[in-house]
Formats: C-alpha cells, structure tokens, sequence
C-alpha cells in the first residue's frame, strides 16, 4: 500500500481493532449474522504523518445508501448555523449574488442555513434517499460522489465550497482536491471540517476510527494534501463539535496570509508530538486499557440485575462495541430518534434498535454511544437522571 496523501511506502501499523463490519452497515432481520467483516487497523505514515486505514471498503457500498441525518440533532443544526454565519460574515457580508457548494451535503441541514443568510446552494450527496429529503425540503441537491468529474458536470465556480465531516471519507482523495481547485472562485473560501486526531488520541475517542474514515488529520497532514493541489490553509478554529472538530478555511495558494490563530494551532500541535509514531503507539495502550475497564463495569453492572440500554446507535458507537466484544446479552437494546433505524440490528453486534419514543420503561443505565453530544443528552434527560437513571459515558472529553 501506499499513503493515500504522499504516495509513500514508509507506512507502519499503529492500531488494530480487529475484523469488523461496516459500522453503518445496519441490518434487517433476516441479514443478521450475513454481514461481512473487514480489517480495521490504522497505519502512521513516516514521511507525511498521516494515519489512515489499509483497507478500502469501497464508496458505493459504504455511501450509495445510508441512515445517518444530519437534522436529527439539534446540536449539529445549531454548529451548522454558527459555520454559516461565520462564513457569510467574515467573507461575504456585504455581497448579495453568492454561491455555496456542500460536497456530502447529507439531509441539506448545513445548506438550510446558508439559504436563511441569502445564499444559492448547490448540495453532492451519494445517498439517493437522502438526497431527496433534501430536494424534498427545498434544497437543490444532485446525487452523485463528488470528484473531478462531477465538478465539471456540474460546469461553474462557487464562492464556497464545504466540506462537513466528508474530508475524511474520500476514496477519490485526489480527485475531489482537484475538483475543489476547479471549482473554487479565485479568493473563494474552502471550509473544511474535519476530526481532529490531536484531539481523538487526547480524548481517547478510538470509536471515531471506522472504516468510513478512511484518513486521520491533524493539521500538518491536511495542509501536506492541501499544498500538493495548489490549496493553502489561512485560518483555523477547534470546535467542540463531535468531540473536538477543526474548522479550516482554505483558499488558492499565495492568496491570504496565515491568520493568527493558525499560527498559534500550529505552534501548538507541533509542541504536542501528536504527530509522532510515539504518540500512536501511546494511544494504542490507552485503548486497551479502557476495553478492560468498560467490559468490567458493563459485565459487573449485568450480573448484578442491572438493565443497560445503548444511548443512540451512531456508526462509532459499532467500532465500540465489536472491539469490546459487548452484545445484546449484555446491553439490550440501542435507543435511537431516527426512524430510518427503526427495527434494524447493530452490525457485528447485532444489538437491536428501538425507537426513543417506544419505550415503555427506562434501562437502570444508560451507555451512552453518541458521548459527543452530551450536553444535549444530560439537558433532555433531567428527569430520568432524577429518578436514579445512570447515564455512563465511554468517552468523555470534558473529563479529560
């Protein structure tokens, strides 16, 4: 294999979390336990830094139809519109004709709230079903994978192009990075979000490897793939978002100066070692030191009579619990409020999926899988934590 940024050969194995499925590869009953597995193990380049998966399940199984919405959180909605206003403010506040392009533009949630400010959108999403609810919802959205060719079918500039936890997906790395040069206005604004690995080896947050992402950045590594096709970052911010996201903003090389605030990321991250073969081999021991410490609590909790329930199925939350090996002997069921889940079974796993408002009666625990959107969960729960409810998080970055 070679690096998917650098074209190296200098990779070496880091993490390995075994063979698992697809972790948004939700079942029906009658797939359970016809699933396919995979390697899932993370590789550390020498000469570029980047961590990235060795293995590709490819993108038209991984993304031609999936349940994951993005309007299903408020808090994601609520990120979303901060980002679009950031960007309508900052770069085009006086401007009335502008033009924003969302590549893996989801349920259209993100482009909902550049259409608010006055902007036209254009959304790329791979998922048919999905792409018509965005179409449904008034958001003109073409399904399709973005890349080269899909940027010249589509035959214009834009004034931004946004790029909102797809970064890191990308088969088609090199591709889509050309498309966005082509498709950039000269000083358009390329804002790229993306999981921090500074922060997912910090916070212990290993559920975020997956074999969707298929790369891991830092900033040093993006700006190594931005720099090989004629992008450069000129500012950047860590969001709290999904356990801790950047949000950078990039432009054609030679056009805007490195802000303040990327210097000081910069500085910062190099001081770390974050992007040394150490630290990842650090962060491996870390992972199996918390799997020995969850399977106990989780196995102690159920001998002793105690009901645990999975709070959310997002995809991560499959990484979890394929690598600890935990069922629906153990936790019985995963609690969702996305209706596209309804009735399936987790992979691997093959816990299965109730509806929130189903429930009848709550768990004595919940473990909670979608750990990033804490704040959300403790503020709509109060009431089941009064009643002695216990809500157990994995990963839990503000304790960190």
């Amino acid at each position: 294999m070679i690096c998917r940024v650098c074209d190296s050969r200098e990779l070496e194995p880091v993490v390995d979390l075994g063979f698992q499925p697809w972790c948004n590869n939700f079942l029906r009953a009658e797939q359970v336990g016809k699933e396919p597995y995979y390697p899932l193990r993370l590789l550390f380049c020498r000469d570029c830094h980047t961590s990235q998966l060795d293995y590709t399940v490819k993108k038209e199984v991984m993304f031609g139809d999936h349940t994951y919405l993005s309007g299903v959180t408020k808090s994601l909605s609520a990120h979303f519109s901060a980002v679009a206003a950031r960007v309508d403010q900052a770069f085009y506040r006086d401007r009335k004709d502008k033009a924003v392009l969302d590549i893996g533009s989801n349920d259209g949630t993100q482009l909902k709230h550049f259409q608010a400010l006055g902007w036209e959108v254009l959304g790329v999403e791979s998922s048919a079903g999905t792409a018509k609810i965005a179409s449904d919802a008034g958001v003109p959205t073409l399904n399709a994978f973005f890349n080269q060719q899909t940027m010249r079918g589509i035959g214009r500039q834009f004034d931004v192009i946004n790029a909102s936890g797809v970064f890191f997906h990308l088969e088609e790395l090199h591709s889509v990075c050309e498309a966005i040069r082509e498709g950039l206005k000269p000083g358009g604004v390329f804002v790229v979000q993306f999981l921090y690995m500074k922060s997912i080896m910090e916070n212990l947050a290993f559920d975020q490897i997956y074999h969707e992402h298929l790369l891991y950045y830092t900033l040093e590594t993006v700006e190594v793939l931005l720099q090989r096709h004629g992008l450069a970052l000129f500012d950047a911010r860590l969001e709290p978002i999904h356990g801790g996201s950047i949000i950078a903003y990039a432009t054609h090389a030679g056009t805007r100066p490195p802000s303040a605030p990327l210097q000081a990321m910069r500085a910062a991250e190099q001081a770390s070692h974050c992007n040394t073969i150490e630290a990842y081999h650090a962060f491996s021991d870390r992972i199996r030191q918390v799997k020995a410490r969850d399977v106990a609590y989780l196995t102690s909790a159920h001998e002793s009579g105690k009901k645990i329930f999975g709070f959310g199925a997002p995809v991560k939350g499959n990484t979890l619990l394929n690598y600890f090996g935990i069922g629906p002997d153990v936790i019985e069921c995963l609690v969702e409020k996305n209706e596209l889940r309804r009735g399936l079974y987790s992979p691997g796993m093959h816990i299965p999926i109730e509806i929130e408002a189903d429930l009848e009666a709550p768990p004595d625990i919940y473990y909670v899988l979608a750990w990033n959107f804490k704040d959300e969960i403790l503020a709509n729960n109060q009431k089941l934590i009064a009643q002695g409810v216990e809500f157990y998080f994995p990963v839990d970055p503000q304790a960190r």
